[in-house]
This record gives C-alpha cells, structure tokens and sequence, in this order.
C-alpha cells in the first residue's frame, strides 16, 4: 500500500500546520453618538456581527489568512458603536494533501486566530465605554459550507436549468 506517490504511509512526512506571524492589519473603532450612548438604555442593543475568511499564497507553503469581523450596535435607530477588525496569521503547511490543503486554509487556520481576534474587539469595546463584547465561538465548517455553496451557485454548478 502507498499513499499514491509510491511511498508507504508510515514513510511519508507528518503534515505541518505553522503559525508563522499574526497580527492587526486593520481595526477600527467608532462611538460616534457619546456620550449620549453611553448612558443606560432602556432594552439591550441589536448587534449584527459579519464574519468573512480570506487567503493568500505568499510563498511556497505559505499563506496569509485574513479574518474580518464587522459589527455594530443599535439602540431605538441609533447607532450606539461599530466596529471592524481585520486580523491575520501567516501560516506554513507541508506535507498536506491537495485535496485537504483549501479546507484547512479557510477553516482551521481562521479557528486559530478567532480567539485573538475575539480578544481584540472586546478590549476595543470596552475602551469604547460599553461592556465587552464576548463574540461566541464561529463554526468556521458551515461558514465555509456556506461560502462553497454561494461560489457554486454563482458560477452555476449544481443549478438546474428552468
């Protein structure tokens, strides 16, 4: 038995999976009606949080991977913050096969950084006056389902004809 390139399994070299350097790209923080939103409201705000996952080939074996979460907070109309971060890690993958290479990109390289990113954005949230917000854990498997089927629908495969 080989694992299709003619070596036996227990030969091949163990995929590697690297955090080679994270970091904030991009963040931003406004509270433009303070200080007027940070007195106590009469309900709790609306949040919408938007979460997307990108990648890049730098190098060989290596990827940048960008994860941007957008939110905002509203009370009665008003916008009481908002917020946009875009944080990414550069990772090194070896020894993956082709087929696992875009899932791991876009699902457990963007579960690494989350937590970071989490931390962020409730730090800037509570420099902003308000409580932190504590994001709840992101099942980056559906979102990139989601995103595998929105391509696949847009370019046409799987639609049947009317």
């Amino acid at each position: 038995m080989t694992n299709g390139n003619g070596t036996s399994p227990e030969a091949a070299p163990p995929p590697q999976l690297n955090v080679l350097a994270q970091y904030t790209k991009d963040l931003s923080f406004e509270n433009p009606n303070a200080p007027a939103s940070l007195s106590p409201q009469p309900q709790p705000p609306q949040i919408n949080i938007q979460i997307n996952v990108g990648a890049n080939n730098i190098a060989q074996n290596e990827y940048e991977v960008t994860l941007s979460v957008e939110g905002k907070a509203e009370n009665a109309g008003k916008l009481m913050f908002s917020f946009e971060l875009i944080y990414a890690g550069v990772f090194r993958i070896v020894n993956v096969p082709q087929e696992n290479l875009h899932p791991l990109i876009m699902i457990e390289c963007p579960r690494l950084l989350f937590p970071f990113a989490r931390e962020i954005i409730a730090t800037a949230v509570r420099d902003g006056g308000f409580p932190p917000l504590m994001l709840d854990p992101v099942d980056f498997v559906g979102l990139y389902r989601q995103n595998m089927e929105r391509q696949a629908a847009a370019q046409g495969v799987g639609v049947k004809p009317s």
